[in-house]
């Protein structure tokens, strides 16, 4: 199991992003994933999830109408759209999978399943 996070870097307040993340080591098309952000000296923060079936979650209150997930089983990628960003989005992004279904109670599952690497956002002011 192998995931991949890529399509971050640096940039100004009210751009936009798109982080992208690729699997492999399984069939993405069963399976949900999240995205999730640390920024610096901070926890470990929950983006969105996107289920098997296509079902997402809500995003934190200062995320929402700003970051969406969505995904191409075809060609085995979960992706990230941030728009809008804001200096406080700054952060390493990381996507994650549990080989579950769904999303149901993702944050503490995920925390034992799979992660890839992490894509650095930087967002200036």
């Amino acid at each position: 199991v192998q995931l991949v996070e890529s399509g971050g870097g640096v940039v100004g307040v009210g751009g936009s992003l798109r982080l992208s993340c690729e699997v492999s080591g399984f069939t993405l098309d069963y399976y949900a994933i999240a995205w999730f952000r640390r920024a610096p000296e901070k926890e470990r923060e929950a983006i969105l999830c996107i289920s098997s079936s296509d079902e997402t979650t809500s995003p934190a209150d200062s995320m929402k109408g700003r970051f969406t997930i969505s995904r191409d089983n075809a060609k085995n990628t979960v992706y990230l759209q941030m728009i809008g960003l804001k200096p406080e989005d700054t952060a390493d992004y990381y996507c994650a999978t549990d080989l579950s279904e769904d999303c149901t109670n993702y944050y503490y599952r995920m925390m034992g399943g799979y992660w890839g690497q992490g894509t650095q956002v930087s967002v200036s002011s």
